[in-house]
């Protein structure tokens, strides 16, 4: 295991390029027309980046986007311009060894400042929400009605797109159709609503054929020359919740296929949740680490 852990990549330096941004997981270089997505070994958890990384976390969250621009490219356009070190600007070739299988270059898009989410099924923070809708003796949250008797992880009569706020550095906040169309004017609104609710679709039909439920995922999107794309990274753990099919059950949270150990781990210590973050131990890490290869195994066949 210590091989494979020497190998963790937890931050980039090329020299040759400005650093635009160091996210909780990418490094993003300015290439001048386009951008440089670099996808590292770091997890955060809590909003707090933790102080050793996930080793191959950031080629499975490259390798599993790739196959869903390709998979949806009949559904929507996206940044991606390409993936083949090969074909990066010399200078780049130089790093290969950093880049190889978790980088891209994409269009330099013009984001839209806002998170597009789609659930399929009811879980996480919009459960949590509906339980103090029902306290306060109704079912209805930002705009849905949500079923009486709908228990927790239970599957939606059909997808609903609950956007929130885009948030770099600490938690984003769900809001209603209407305060988006207020944020980027009813056109994007209702673009991003339209294009979040296909690509789920059409996503979460095929990953239950390969042995996972899609429960709920977020999108982003930009405009580039007038055209509407698909930016950032797509359908990974860190933008979805997956679900094994095979243990699935109402009423329950559900096991994932993302960081789900970490999180345990964290939550059994006498942690403020607050930097600095404590050292995961290896056991966390490879736990980890198998969760999203088999999301990848199973989703993409590689």
């Amino acid at each position: 295991m210590a091989a494979e852990t020497d190998r963790v990549v937890m931050q980039t330096e090329i020299r040759e390029y400005p650093l635009m941004r160091r996210g909780k997981v990418r490094d993003i270089y300015d290439l001048g027309d386009t951008l440089l997505f670099v996808a590292t070994d770091r997890i955060s958890a809590f909003d707090v980046v933790m102080p050793n990384g996930i080793p191959g976390k950031g080629r499975v969250l490259t390798q599993m986007s790739l196959f869903w621009f390709d998979f949806l490219s009949d559904v929507v356009e996206s940044h991606l311009v390409t993936a083949d070190v090969d074909r990066y600007p010399a200078a780049l070739r130089a790093y290969r060894e950093q880049l190889e299988g978790r980088s891209m270059i994409v269009a330099k898009a013009d984001r839209v400042e806002a998170e597009c989410i789609v659930r399929g099924y009811i879980s996480g923070s919009m459960w949590k929400e509906l339980q103090e809708a029902r306290k306060r003796g109704t079912n209805a949250v930002h705009g849905f009605e949500f079923p009486p008797a709908l228990g927790e992880s239970e599957q939606l009569p059909r997808p609903i797109f609950t956007p929130s706020t885009k948030n770099d550095d600490g938690h984003d906040i769900n809001i209603s159709y209407r305060e988006l169309v207020g944020l980027v004017g009813a056109e994007t609104a209702q673009r991003c609503r339209d294009s979040s609710l296909a690509i789920y679709t059409k996503a979460a039909d095929y990953a239950r054929t390969r042995g996972i439920i899609i429960a709920d995922t977020k999108f982003e999107f930009g405009y580039k020359d007038g055209r509407f794309m698909l930016i950032d990274e797509v359908l990974s753990p860190d933008s979805s919740r997956f679900w094994p099919v095979d243990t699935y059950a109402i009423g329950r949270g559900q096991p994932s296929f993302d960081k789900q150990p970490i999180r345990d781990y964290l939550d059994a210590l006498d942690w403020n949740k607050k930097p600095p973050a404590p050292r995961l131990p290896e056991e966390v890490v490879q736990a980890s680490a198998a969760r999203y290869r088999e999301a990848q195994r199973l989703l993409t066949g590689r």
